[in-house]
């Protein structure tokens, strides 16, 4: 892309414009502006492979500005393995179609305590720096007549996990969808992750972590919360 061709592209009228201070504000204050990830729908209708494509495309242009040689052999399969990282695994949870299915069975044990999962890994992309999020997720569900799948818990995690996110959306984003599947209300989510966006930029603090949660149905009465967190914070 030529240099007044981004110019154009910058000054499209289908693009906000910000000062270089307030895009450095909201991306250190990690705000989010709904529950919902902002996505254009019809980015699907294109296949996967013809999306990996332009993205291989702008990659080379994006380490051509760097500075770097896109003929020697290390770096010339670069932007097509980055489009193929990007397309079918580190934002797979971007295309509605990979949204897992999930089959729920009938609560024949009448258990009705609460189910913990702790523990489930969370690879995210902060949606500001384009850097990982690194952590633990840790799910509790009291049953209203279905239960699911423990690995599907772990897969609804990863599919609201892949994609550019803020934590504390992410966090939402699975109480909701635990809720609609399990058809109850007595959900409770919660995340400890390291952002690498504090890490390796900014700040640079190595140390510092970052824990979010939602709380729904009997878990918004302290009794089922402190011992939601019980589990949670177990050995931590």
């Amino acid at each position: 892309m030529k240099h007044n061709e981004a110019l154009q592209m910058a000054n499209s009228p289908n693009l906000k414009t910000y000062s270089a201070d307030h895009l450095h504000l909201v991306g250190d204050h990690h705000v989010a502006t709904s529950k919902e990830t902002p996505v254009c729908p019809e980015a699907f209708e294109v296949s996967e492979e013809e999306r990996m494509a332009k993205i291989a495309l702008h990659f080379r242009e994006i380490m051509q500005t760097l500075g770097l040689d896109l003929s020697d052999d290390s770096l010339r399969g670069t932007p097509q393995r980055v489009a193929k990282m990007f397309v079918k695994e580190v934002f797979y949870g971007l295309d509605p179609k990979n949204k897992p299915e999930v089959t729920l069975f009938e609560n024949k044990f009448d258990y009705n305590q609460m189910l913990v999962e702790r523990n489930i890994k969370v690879h995210s992309f902060c949606e500001h720096h384009f850097v990982p999020i690194v952590g633990r997720a840790h799910v509790a569900y009291i049953a209203a007549g279905k239960v699911i799948g423990l690995s599907k818990i772990n897969r609804i995690v990863d599919y609201f996990a892949r994609r550019p996110q803020v934590q504390e959306r992410l966090t939402e984003q699975i109480a909701e969808e635990l809720k609609k599947v399990l058809q109850t209300e007595d959900v409770a989510v919660m995340i400890d992750s390291e952002h690498m966006c504090v890490s390796l930029r900014g700040v640079k603090d190595e140390q510092s972590a970052t824990t979010t949660t939602s709380f729904h149905g009997k878990f918004l009465d302290t009794q089922y919360r402190n011992e939601f967190l019980g589990y949670a914070l177990q050995n931590k």
